[in-house]
């Protein structure tokens, strides 16, 4: 009885197995659709070089121009700075929201959330006609007596870095306000019996509990930059040139395709490398952390 009731297991394990593949396979389709040949097609394209044949060229150009370096050196400080002042500004901001009632907290959340329901290229000319030089903050400054001349606010590092923060830091702040609510304020108050101040508790207790949702915010924020086109193509006034917007050059002015994807599978390449070694060092904390001992 034994061999015929393992083969009957067996029968059904596969058609659970089949049944599963059928329902995913839908899903399976369209990501294979959208994300696998797209991404051969431009990994093939990357080999083509201007006479149309396969070559190296396009990757050639990439390391023997100094002029590759500079761009993606740009395009990380920018994802870097953006980010970190996604830090500065969205923790505080989360953790205002966290200490509120919910009904309150949510209300406070709409303000987050606004910029979602508003179209990017409308935030970012907004950003430009405050910025300018004969914009509103330069107006209100001069008439307030805090300079006398117009300020260079846009067409620079500093308008781009403004005009990114403004839409990247929502990316920032839902994650981190979700993991702050998940803490379970009876771990603050046992820190309080136990004698920790408030600001010790928070420092030993709320802000390691809350760095998950911290981590996930900034990788976010962080990879979502990397890729960034409108808001530093318009504010950035051609001076602030990042990956994506030699991209688009490469194709619209020059239309080198295979340089163009070379470009995109190189950043590609390296965002995959970044969320890797996030996912390691995340995985190595938590293996670290205080609890998950063996």
């Amino acid at each position: 009885m034994t061999e015929p009731n393992a083969a009957a297991l067996r029968r059904q394990a596969l058609r659970e197995r089949l049944a599963l593949a059928g329902l995913c396979s839908p899903a399976l389709l369209l990501v294979l659709v959208i994300m696998v040949i797209p991404m051969a097609w431009l990994f093939w394209l990357s080999f083509v070089g201007e006479n149309g044949h396969v070559s190296l060229e396009n990757y050639q150009r990439m390391l023997a121009s100094s002029s590759y370096l500079q761009v993606f050196r740009l395009t990380f400080e920018v994802s870097i700075l953006t980010t970190l002042i996604c830090v500065l500004i969205g923790y505080p901001l989360a953790y205002f929201l966290s200490q509120l009632p919910t009904r309150v907290a949510n209300l406070f959340m709409i303000t987050v959330l606004v910029p979602f329901w508003t179209s990017l290229l409308v935030r970012t000319y907004a950003w430009l006609v405050l910025l300018q030089r004969q914009g509103l903050i330069n107006h209100w400054g001069m008439e307030l007596g805090l300079w006398n001349d117009p300020v260079n606010l846009v067409h620079n590092m500093t308008g781009t870095l403004i005009g990114m923060v403004h839409i990247m830091l929502p990316f920032l702040v839902l994650p981190v306000y979700g993991a702050m609510r998940a803490i379970d304020r009876d771990y603050l108050k046992a820190a309080a019996n136990l004698g920790a101040s408030p600001t010790r508790a928070f420092w030993k207790v709320f802000l390691p509990l809350s760095l998950p949702g911290l981590f996930a915010g900034m990788l976010m924020v962080f990879i979502l930059c990397l890729g960034f086109y409108v808001t530093p193509a318009i504010l950035g006034g051609g001076k602030i040139i990042l990956v994506s917007m030699r991209i688009a050059s490469n194709i619209e002015l020059f239309v080198n395709w295979g340089a163009a994807s070379a470009l995109g599978v190189v950043l590609f390449a390296l965002t995959m490398l970044i969320l890797y070694l996030a996912n390691r060092l995340s995985r190595s904390s938590l293996a670290g952390a205080p609890g998950n001992d063996p």
